[in-house]
């Protein structure tokens, strides 16, 4: 057969075995997509493409657009849906505060957290018919992206955006938290006597959102966002102890495991070991327009 070809039998037995390792190389870019996607169903193909070299390292991986063609090959890729409920009532007759975060860019931790609820899905009521939720109350760390306090409840009562600011502030430990900031929207839950007494007793400053603009909270929007329809994707719960179990689980995946373009592709908890200013793989324009005004304002 190598003659009829006009091949030798080594060049033959080298094609064999360099098969034999792209198939095995293959073999290992799908299953390794499986183990992630058992801890987190909606992670992306870029944050995957980045833990997956990390895990095997450039010399035991396959290149980057083979990476996209076997993802797409095995049907690996995700198609995010989003869905969207009111978990705001700004509504009320409570004071709120102004926004303090507009051009402020925290260069450390324990320095801004940001806070924020969203809704999680139950199922339905077989008598009425009706969707039963539950709610998720998340406080992150603006800076290393560190989820740092959470709490489940079966309603938007205060006591658990609460006990997830306690919660956070347990995190922080016997830090100083005479400079920190937290920032929210303008919902009941944030701007309550119990929630704002809380904070500041702690000496922690208090921000809101000034209007129903996500962009004003974009950190905890996009916490949120990973949250429902990345870690817990595709995930069907019949009662809050599930849900805990879950958000848990997907909590220290996210903090520990999970890449960040925002933090040069850095773990949150590796983040939050740095300082200063942390490099984006993404434009931020937002943070352009800020440095943009702080030389204005520094040569004028």
């Amino acid at each position: 057969m190598c003659r009829l070809l006009g091949v030798s039998k080594q060049a033959y037995y080298k094609h064999q075995d360099n098969l034999m390792q792209r198939l095995a190389l293959e073999s290992f870019v799908i299953e390794y997509v499986k183990e992630v996607r058992a801890k987190d169903p909606g992670i992306g193909g870029n944050k995957l493409w980045l833990m997956y070299r990390s895990r095997f390292g450039q010399e035991n991986s396959v290149g980057y657009n083979r990476f996209y063609d076997i993802l797409d090959r095995f049907s690996l890729k995700i198609r995010k849906r989003h869905h969207r409920t009111r978990t705001t009532n700004s509504e009320h007759d409570r004071p709120v505060y102004p926004n303090l975060v507009r051009n402020f860019l925290p260069q450390a931790p324990c320095q801004l957290m940001v806070s924020d609820i969203t809704y999680i899905h139950l199922g339905e009521n077989l008598v009425t018919g009706k969707n039963i939720f539950c709610f998720l109350s998340v406080v992150t760390d603006a800076y290393s992206k560190e989820i740092i306090g959470y709490s489940i409840g079966e309603t938007l009562d205060t006591k658990y955006p609460l006990d997830a600011l306690e919660m956070a502030i347990s995190h922080y430990g016997r830090k100083d938290l005479s400079g920190l900031i937290h920032h929210s929207d303008r919902g009941i839950q944030y701007a309550s006597y119990a929630y704002t007494a809380r904070l500041k007793d702690c000496g922690i400053r208090i921000s809101m959102t000034e209007n129903g603009n996500p962009k004003e909270n974009a950190i905890a929007e996009r916490v949120n966002n990973t949250i429902k329809n990345e870690l817990l994707k595709d995930m069907k719960f019949t009662c809050i102890p599930e849900v805990k179990t879950a958000v848990k689980s997907a909590v220290d995946f996210y903090n520990n495991e999970r890449p960040h373009w925002s933090l040069d592709g850095m773990t949150p908890s590796q983040a939050a070991q740095c300082r200063g200013e942390l490099k984006k793989r993404w434009i931020s324009y937002r943070e352009n327009a800020i440095k943009s005004q702080i030389n204005v304002s520094l040569t004028g």
